[in-house]
């Protein structure tokens, strides 16, 4: 039988891959800047590629790429016509994907997030953001997701607002938090505090996701950690962020020898920037050391990366036949059988 996420969060570690938007920008069939995941529509076989990568790769949850596929975003890019087809669509596809898996079929999590209009001294900004989720999570309702993933969010109240709409459905639900430079939300709650008030309020997993590197969430997810009584989620982005540089809006790239078309690395500029996976996997066993139970990784992640971080908590991936093995490699490789000739050139290659 397919558990549920509770069930599976009772049992051990739980592993989400997300990352999809700029993977699916790398792939070429996204548009960086307005990053709207148009191609659930327009490239569905695309989508459904990058969801089988993710879930092959140690991901037990295929997340319904509908991140930024709110009717704001759609509003922007002129399509709010195309907003019910995209979000239905992309758990359809989640859904068949989902199936595939050949152990234990995948749960299918909808998808909201920040919608970048709240503003705390705007009542009706309120009201618009309750409708976007109320609209959002009806869709994931009738289309039988099993929780809704609820992410991004750098203002408790519109986290809390997301907390009530997927609630009202009747729905389980997991909200993690981006975190700026500033440290703090932008009403005012420190991270730990906003997370701890929406446990009590009914969240199954509380935590953090996207913005931050590994070096910088994991402070503050130990901070969740400590205060929270419950499951906590962490799904950093790949990239070394630093104390100076705690998100990747703004992390420089001291050897770029061009000159950049955007003001910032950010968003097309950052490969030079990454974490390497052994230091991903570093980070994840400090992470499950510490209690986390919800792992995975945010914008920038590749599948080998979270194969990696899956790999670091315990789990047997599907292609953990894939894993690096260097016994066999014509230079660094230690099997008998290879040219002595090459293994002995190695140190002058």
């Amino acid at each position: 039988m397919k558990r549920t996420l509770e069930e599976r969060l009772q049992a051990g570690p739980v592993v989400c891959g997300e990352g999809y938007l700029f993977e699916l920008e790398r792939r070429g069939y996204l548009q960086a800047g307005s990053f709207v995941p148009e191609v659930a529509l327009d490239n569905p076989q695309a989508l459904k590629q990058t969801y089988r990568d993710y879930m092959l790769a140690g991901s037990d949850v295929v997340l319904a790429f509908t991140y930024n596929g709110h009717r704001e975003k759609m509003r922007i890019i002129g399509k709010e016509d195309l907003l019910e087809p995209l979000n239905r669509q992309a758990i359809r596809l989640a859904k068949e994907v989902a199936q595939e898996h050949p152990v234990e079929e995948a749960l299918v999590a909808g998808n909201i997030s920040n919608t970048n209009l709240f503003n705390p001294e705007d009542e009706d900004s309120k009201d618009s953001i309750r409708n976007i989720f109320k609209e959002m999570v009806s869709w994931c309702k009738e289309e039988g997701v099993d929780f809704v993933n609820g992410e991004t969010f750098y203002y408790y109240e519109e986290a809390k607002i997301a907390l009530e709409e997927i609630q009202n459905q009747g729905l389980p639900a997991v909200i993690t938090f981006g975190l700026m430079g500033e440290n703090i939300l932008r009403d005012g709650y420190t991270v730990e505090e906003a997370c701890r008030l929406l446990k009590e309020q009914g969240a199954l997993v509380v935590g953090m996701n996207c913005f931050r590197g590994p070096a910088t969430m994991q402070p503050y997810v130990e901070k969740i950690r400590n205060t929270v009584d419950g499951y906590v989620g962490a799904l950093p982005i790949p990239y070394r962020t630093s104390a100076e540089h705690p998100t990747f809006f703004n992390l420089p790239d001291g050897g770029c020898s061009c000159s950049l078309p955007t003001e910032t690395t950010f968003p097309t500029s950052l490969d030079p920037l990454y974490c390497n996976r052994y230091e991903l996997a570093e980070w994840a066993k400090d992470a499950y050391r510490i209690g986390v139970n919800y792992f995975g990784l945010c914008c920038g992640a590749s599948p080998s990366m979270l194969r990696e971080v899956a790999e670091t908590v315990g789990r047997e991936t599907v292609n953990s036949v894939y894993s690096p093995d260097m016994e066999k490699h014509f230079l660094f490789g230690s099997d008998q059988s290879l040219n002595t000739a090459n293994t002995a050139y190695k140190t002058k290659a």
